[in-house]
């Protein structure tokens, strides 16, 4: 039997290809270990989102190439997306690597590596799946998928909804490495996260590139009554014309029903990343309905300039994106929002940035995801050339982080006296369990027993910089919220 290793860079999709890779080589026979020196096949799962990416990657395939030297049997390839925007290029640049697999060409890694195996030259397989799109489910259940899982499941999972991008924001590498949006059949989504449910799962999370542009190939979704031009027009945007709001729907809301109604047994449901055309009535009614949806999104803006967010061509204004959020809040009060943000974009002046800094503080995001902009290949933000240098965006990131740093820290320390429903996803550093809040803020504390996948009500007693600190009131809480079948009653927590 021979070992295989996989690094991974990047975001969750990146995480769940890289679970999925190793699913797909151990029905084949192989072992996972850790230990890189122990492995005879080394991938390494790459993002291309951002250039540092690429830097590591780089780093990575140098240092093993002094690994292949001392031993011939080790095959290394390279996988996600830097393998599907360089592929031969990156061969002849480094010559250390003998596979470059693109993500949606997963199902085909025994057999590449076994030709790897066999003396075969250096190979890039980097196709999309446009005809027939395939999507990878967890291999989780021997059988005929009724047997017990073959080892105990995490608290948490994530699930693929869709793949691919069609917004072509100016900035971005995704629809160039992900390709074009590919939706998967509803029946598929459902029966896994029922599969899931079974095996013990309490919490999912819905990947997409732009999740909640959510569209049912099998078509086999009920229409949400309040999908309708009359329900539309009765709850126009302000902001955003009423034929625009139309084309933002999606079927992402129908997904969401679906999945409570198909799982009750989840404690919680979450999503990423969402694209703010689609946060629409129909998904803030989702989420004012479904118990089993978390308080909390991560919804990214990029910018508070509206200049800035053309020149991003986001298809969406600053009046729309605040209008759009705030009616989430209102409908799911005590709800949190986290954002992704990249400064020093081509022309953005100081007032620009200011301006995101508002945003920022008008919101209060208690996260923020803030990249320097860098040039990515096959964008056309390279047309707009980099006028913003590296000292300039480093003092502009530096202030962002501030900022969302006060902001974070406000919100935790708010939360000490509070009691909180915490999803315990293991063991910390230490004797600690630790877990989540449905806001997803992170929690700390001590019990007896195992507590491991339960939903578990805690006293915060102590807020730090990213997490908090609590003891622990009941260890075994109420019926988690996804077993409701009613509206969302949000529970009132003693502070």
């Amino acid at each position: 039997m021979q070992n295989f290793a996989i690094v991974s860079f990047g975001c969750q999709m990146n995480q769940h290809d890289s679970d999925r890779m190793a699913e797909v080589l151990k029905r084949a026979g192989y072992r996972q270990v850790e230990d890189l020196d122990r492995a005879q096949v080394i991938l390494l799962n790459t993002c291309s989102v951002r250039d540092k990416a690429e830097h590591k990657l780089r780093s990575e395939v140098g240092r093993l190439g002094v690994l292949k030297r001392a031993r011939a049997d080790v095959v290394i390839g390279v996988a996600g997306c830097v393998a599907q925007q360089e592929g031969e290029r990156l061969l002849k640049q480094l010559p250390q690597i003998d596979l470059m697999i693109g993500p949606d060409n997963i199902p085909e890694l025994p057999e590449l590596l076994a030709a790897q195996k066999a003396g075969g030259t250096p190979v890039v397989r980097t196709e999309f799946d446009l005809d027939r799109p395939n999507f990878l489910a967890h291999a989780l259940l021997d059988g005929d998928g009724d047997a017990a899982p073959s080892a105990p499941m995490a608290a948490t999972a994530f699930v693929t909804v869709m793949k691919g991008c069609n917004e072509r924001c100016s900035f971005c590498i995704v629809p160039h490495t992900r390709g074009p949006e590919r939706y998967r059949p509803s029946g598929e989504i459902l029966d896994e996260i029922e599969r899931l449910a079974r095996a013990g799962v309490r919490e999912v999370t819905l990947l997409g590139q732009t999740v909640n542009s959510y569209a049912d190939p099998s078509r086999r979704l009920p229409v949400p009554a309040d999908s309708s031009a009359d329900q539309t027009q009765k709850a126009a945007w302000k902001h955003t014309k009423s034929d625009r709001a139309r084309l933002d729907e999606s079927e992402f809301s129908a997904l969401l029903r679906a999945i409570a109604e198909r799982a009750p047994s989840l404690a919680r449901l979450r999503y990423t990343s969402p694209h703010p055309r689609h946060l629409t009535r129909s998904l803030i009614r989702a989420h004012q309905d479904l118990p089993v949806l978390a308080r909390h999104v991560h919804m990214p803006v990029q910018s508070g300039s509206d200049r800035v967010l053309k020149r991003m061509i986001r298809r969406y204004s600053v009046a729309e994106y605040v209008e759009r959020v705030e009616a989430l809040e209102q409908a799911v009060p005590g709800l949190t929002l986290s954002t992704d943000i990249i400064v020093g974009f081509p022309g953005e002046t100081r007032g620009d940035f200011e301006q995101t800094l508002a945003l920022v503080e008008r919101v209060g995001f208690v996260g923020v995801f803030g990249f320097k902009y860098s040039p990515r290949p096959f964008t056309p933000a390279l047309k707009l050339g980099d006028d913003v240098d590296e000292a300039e965006k480093s003092r502009r990131l530096a202030e962002l982080f501030e900022l969302s740093n006060t902001l974070r820290q406000r919100h935790l320390a708010s939360l000490v006296g509070s009691e909180q429903l915490v999803l315990v996803e293991g063991r910390g550093k230490g004797e600690h369990w630790s877990g989540r809040t449905e806001r997803n803020e992170i929690v700390h504390f001590s019990g007896e027993g195992e507590l491991g996948r339960q939903l578990v009500r805690v006293r915060i007693t102590q807020a730090n910089k990213n997490s908090l600190f609590a003891v622990l009131v009941a260890p075994h809480a109420e019926a988690p919220p996804g077993s409701s079948k009613g509206p969302r009653r949000l529970p009132v927590l003693s502070v």
